[in-house]
């Protein structure tokens, strides 16, 4: 086989990647090039009674330009032949353009408070059950279906005839030339394609007032949906590259790279900002027993996720904040792991998935606040604070993996941990006690190698995804955890769903 070389380029919600992957005769080797942070920018203007409302907008422009970028270092590092492209991004948001190709209105951040209370107005729209059965995802504050309602309530001008709503992921490769397509992972998480098929769901659309002639085609992983445009080619001197549809959610970027040897016995975390925590299933799982248990159904590659979306990382990344605040510098990571694996266990607990975590002004106020309600009491010590908070991560894996193992008959007897917090020496050993299971930690930048195994599939170096495993275990490192203090834990688990369930 001759020698081909992809790119990829990863955008989380807080920062950007770009890797370049190398396939060689069955040998495959991945390295970053491109790094960058970007966030969500907020303002506070005044609305209609005066009273200011903050808003959360994306700076597309400045993340289009790093993307930019990081095809110029590919020139300079590599060369000037790319084979493909692919992007992945997180699974919220997007932007309206018009017939002409005019960018309409803003492209807001999923964390924008207009959605704060779109969850009760979607559920006025569409019985909660009959949505479930024909999406397979469960109600969260930022999934497209909310906000495609916000617009239709309060910018029903976005739908005109010949607009086109372009998710995230569409937006990008649209600025690098793609057609107006989207992969059936992204497109599974939006609450508005019908569960495990490749089209948008008509009954949702039109319960809530959505017209179907805004959302782009989706199509399988794998497929090409373009070019690199020709001016953007001759102006960064390399080829016209192939524009490959990836996994572009990031998290089944991220699933399609653990290394998993039988996919019945595996629970899967891609942890980052945000813990994704399920099970890889043939087909959705869309019964109000499913739905009750908060678990969603999101396109794999050729299966489903069956997972829930549970804070992460989010959580020490606002008490962070908050502490840099008060002290005028960022606490270290070696220190937060240190502090926290040093300070007494199992003092109180939070669920990391309470409402009061999803945007707090103050992270520590809100968590003191919480464990005041089923009358805990907080530790007063940073140390004990990140020890509750790790511990209370790992117990709701636990809770998670139990609910997926009743769902799917399919009981856990491995967690794989990706992503970035698979770095989290920590977290990890609290997952294998908390589970009784071994933690399988890497690769770290996982998502990635899920973006250029697709990418791989899409040029046919490889016939299949389980192709990719053995690849992927040759270039990454996987560490390994054995649970330990197992009566302990099972005494903690079942204070924490005491904690949970109030």
């Amino acid at each position: 086989m001759s020698t081909k070389r992809v790119l990829a380029i990863d955008l989380g919600a807080s920062g950007g990647k770009a890797f370049v992957g190398v396939f060689n005769d069955k040998k495959f080797e991945m390295e970053e090039i491109y790094r960058f942070e970007h966030e969500g920018v907020s303002f506070h203007t005044p609305g209609k009674d005066g009273k200011l409302i903050e808003r959360t907008y994306w700076n597309d422009i400045s993340i289009y330009s790093h993307i930019i970028e990081s095809l110029s270092e590919y020139r300079r590092k590599v060369g000037k032949k790319i084979d493909s492209i692919g992007i992945d991004t997180w699974g919220a948001d997007g932007l309206f353009i018009s017939e002409s190709g005019e960018q309409l209105g803003k492209f807001y951040c999923y964390r924008d408070h207009r959605l704060d209370n779109m969850i009760d107005a979607l559920k006025q729209k569409i019985d909660a059950e009959q949505l479930y059965k024909q999406t397979g995802i469960v109600f969260q504050p930022f999934n497209l279906s909310s906000q495609l309602l916000w617009a239709a309530e309060n910018r029903p001008d976005l739908f005109a005839s010949g607009n086109k709503f372009l998710p995230t992921p569409s937006l990008f490769y649209h600025y690098l030339g793609a057609d107006h397509k989207v992969d059936s992972t992204w497109a599974s998480v939006t609450q508005l394609a019908e569960a495990g098929k490749l089209k948008w769901s008509k009954d949702v659309l039109n319960a809530l007032g959505i017209p179907e002639h805004i959302f782009p085609e989706i199509v399988k992983p794998g497929s090409q949906i373009g070019s690199l445009s020709k001016p953007l080619a001759n102006m960064l001197r390399l080829n016209r590259a192939r524009l490959t549809a990836v996994a572009s959610h990031d998290t089944a970027s991220a699933f399609a790279a653990a290394p998993v040897a039988k996919q019945s016995e595996a629970m899967i975390i891609s942890s980052g900002t945000w813990a994704l925590v399920g099970k890889l299933v043939a087909k959705p799982i869309t019964s109000p027993d499913a739905l009750a248990a908060n678990l969603s159904n999101e396109g794999g590659i050729g299966n489903t996720r069956l997972l829930t979306n549970c804070m992460g990382g989010w959580l020490v990344h606002e008490l962070r904040r908050v502490w840099r605040i008060a002290d005028g510098k960022d606490m270290d990571w070696p220190e937060i792991y240190k502090l926290a694996e040093e300070a007494p266990a199992f003092k109180a607990f939070i669920d990391p998935d309470d409402s009061s975590f999803y945007n707090p002004s103050n992270m520590e106020e809100a968590m003191s606040e919480f464990c005041n309600k089923p009358g805990q009491k907080m530790p007063e010590a940073r140390g004990g604070i990140l020890r509750m908070v790790y511990e209370s991560l790992a117990l709701k894996y636990r809770h998670i993996s139990e609910m997926a193992s009743k769902m799917s008959g399919q009981e856990t007897k491995v967690l794989h941990i990706v992503g970035g917090g698979s770095r989290n020496e920590l977290l990890n050993q609290f997952a294998a006690n908390a589970l009784g299971v071994p933690v399988l930690a890497g690769p770290v930048e996982a998502t990635a190698v899920g973006n250029i195994m697709v990418q791989a599939l899409g040029l046919g170096i490889i016939k299949s995804m389980r192709g990719a495993m053995p690849m992927i275990k040759q270039a990454f490192p996987i560490n390994e955890y054995q649970p330990g203090e197992i009566n302990k834990w099972n005494t903690a688990y079942a204070q924490f769903k005491k904690i949970i369930s109030k």
